[in-house]
């Protein structure tokens, strides 16, 4: 067996430096059938690149913590910190039960939509309806979101006309569920992002749509009331840059990584967020139930 082949067989058996390092003596020595002044030239040459490449350790190829510890009282609701303080009412009255009734037991899970595409030459918010192929979008989404079989609470959709109509086109796929309109959910720049971008410029200051967003996510996005006895499932129709920011502050993420996502028109996001605070992103954005041929991100 020629040399180079030898080679490539062990090393796509075993990769990495040490096993290159053994062919290199095993060459130098002859043992592939040439001359071991020929082959240690060459090795020689290797040796040099193999120097330069730095060496592998597990402490080299671990990801350091960022040391920046989880904040289970990010939405100052953890039960342990509103107890803090609180004046006792009797000397009788036992202060862990107190808590235990405080406590959220339910999950709470929020289903957020981008709006459909839409008319974007439209001068007005009104003329900015959904096209043909948006409402085809929010009917396919509407589909999605009934399939699921969930027991959705609430429907909640940003003001704006994009977003209105594209709630009311879901809903026809949800009978009985109650549809709340929202000005705090309308789009907007919620931050200045990093890394900056010179593409896009936003209709306002990012400190008056970013106060305004906000308060929109600490309306929504909070852990359950601890009266509430059963898991909910909301839904909320809004917009990229609103569900973004969402997803990074609910995530403790730094906020001004909002632009670094992408989300197709009539994607679902889905955030769980349990009775002790912690929160998972179940799905991103996720369009995989429509047609290749209906995706859009305008």
């Amino acid at each position: 067996m020629s040399y180079r082949k030898t080679l490539k067989l062990i090393c796509g058996f075993a990769g990495g430096s040490a096993v290159l390092f053994a062919a290199a003596v095993a060459d130098s020595r002859g043992y592939f059938g040439e001359q071991s002044e020929e082959a240690a030239g060459r090795w020689s040459r290797f040796n040099v690149l193999q120097a330069a490449q730095p060496a592998w350790t597990p402490a080299s190829h671990t990801p350091a913590p960022t040391g920046h510890a989880w904040d289970f009282n990010w939405d100052k609701r953890d039960p342990s910190s509103l107890s803090n303080g609180k004046k006792k009412e009797s000397v009788t009255e036992d202060p862990s039960s107190e808590q235990d009734n405080g406590k959220p037991k339910a999950t709470r899970n929020i289903l957020l939509i981008r709006h459909s595409q839409y008319n974007l030459s439209g001068n007005s918010d009104k003329e900015r309806i959904l096209t043909p192929l948006g409402r085809e979008q929010a009917e396919l989404t509407g589909q999605r979101l009934a399939a699921l079989g969930l027991k959705y609470d609430v429907l909640i959709h940003s003001s704006m006309a994009r977003a209105t109509e594209t709630a009311n086109i879901i809903s026809k796929h949800l009978p009985g569920v109650e549809l709340v309109s929202c000005d705090l959910l309308r789009e907007g720049a919620p931050i200045e992002p990093v890394p900056p971008v010179t593409h896009w410029k936003p209709d306002a200051v990012y400190h008056e749509d970013g106060a305004r967003i906000e308060a929109a996510f600490r309306r929504y996005i909070h852990r359950a009331d601890p009266k509430q006895k059963e898991d909910s499932y909301e839904i909320i129709v809004c917009h990229a840059n609103v569900i973004r920011y969402f997803v990074c502050r609910a995530l403790q993420f730094p906020p001004e990584g909002w632009l670094r996502m992408g989300l197709n028109n009539g994607s679902i996001t889905w955030l769980t967020i349990r009775p002790s605070g912690r929160v998972a992103l179940r799905t991103l954005g996720d369009a995989g139930f429509m047609p290749p041929d209906k995706l859009t991100r305008t």
